[in-house]
């Protein structure tokens, strides 16, 4: 057993979970986008935690949420680590959430939600990474499982339901149809009436440096994928992608985040 991994299970049995909240508002005073970074103070997540993201962009509104740096899983004992993101988005309201990538460390049991309400003209743009062990260590997920829901609504109707069901040693994890073996993937989302043709084209250009990687258009949203090898690479392709298609779908020119360069 790695030293991380004792540790994490050893505070475990130690205390209880860590329970935290937040909850962000943002209404519309000129024309600028709020930009949030959260930060978890403990500075990983282990067994028994429960986190709670609670967002509300009132009318008109634009946020831009984002992470300092990867979000750490650790090992469990047996006790679930939880998270609960709920985002709502008011009329003509914009919402990105673009946090860093996930590290699930060999082990972590995890439940993780993100329910996304939009009301008739909001628009969201966002994306998830995880990482199946810590793969530049040479670590890999051969116990826990993962648990992972997404919901994009507009007016109460489902625009995205994805349900991600994780175990350890499972061969979905190596089948072609699934993970291909691979601790990498991601998935990226936004809402669009319309994607130009030369929007889906030049993200179509766009390369990996590691991995694979593909976009596509469904009735209302953009959607993009990775699959690979690499947190850095997934992170790099889906920020090229946000450069190319934020002008486009959300009508601001690409600024990226300072905290992502620190």
């Amino acid at each position: 057993m790695n030293d991380a991994l004792a540790l994490a299970e050893d505070l475990q049995t130690q205390a209880a979970g860590w329970s935290a909240e937040i909850e962000l508002g943002y209404e519309r005073r000129g024309d600028a986008v709020c930009q949030s970074i959260i930060v978890h103070p403990p500075g990983g997540i282990v067994g028994g935690d429960e986190l709670a993201v609670s967002a509300t962009v009132e009318l008109g509104a634009r946020a831009q949420i984002t992470t300092p740096g990867a979000a750490r899983w650790y090992g469990s004992a047996g006790a679930t680590a939880r998270q609960r993101i709920s985002i709502s988005v008011g009329e003509h309201g914009q919402a990105e959430w673009l946090p860093q990538e996930t590290i699930l460390f060999d082990g972590a049991i995890v439940e993780s939600d993100l329910r996304v309400e939009l009301c008739e003209d909001a628009a969201w743009f966002g994306w998830d990474i995880f990482c199946l062990g810590r793969s530049a260590a040479g670590e890999r997920f051969e116990r826990g499982r993962v648990r992972h829901r997404v919901e994009i609504l507009r007016c109460g109707a489902p625009l995205w339901i994805e349900r991600a069901k994780l175990d350890a040693g499972s061969p979905w994890l190596a089948a072609m149809a699934g993970l291909r073996a691979q601790p990498v993937f991601g998935t990226l989302l936004a809402t669009a009436e319309h994607v130009p043709d030369d929007l889906l084209s030049s993200c179509r250009a766009l390369r990996t440096s590691s991995g694979e990687g593909g976009v596509t258009r469904l009735p209302g949203l953009f959607v993009a994928r990775y699959l690979g090898d690499s947190t850095a690479a997934a992170r790099h392709y889906f920020a090229a992608i946000w450069a190319l298609a934020r002008p486009a779908l959300l009508g601001r020119a690409a600024v990226m985040p300072r905290i992502w360069s620190t």
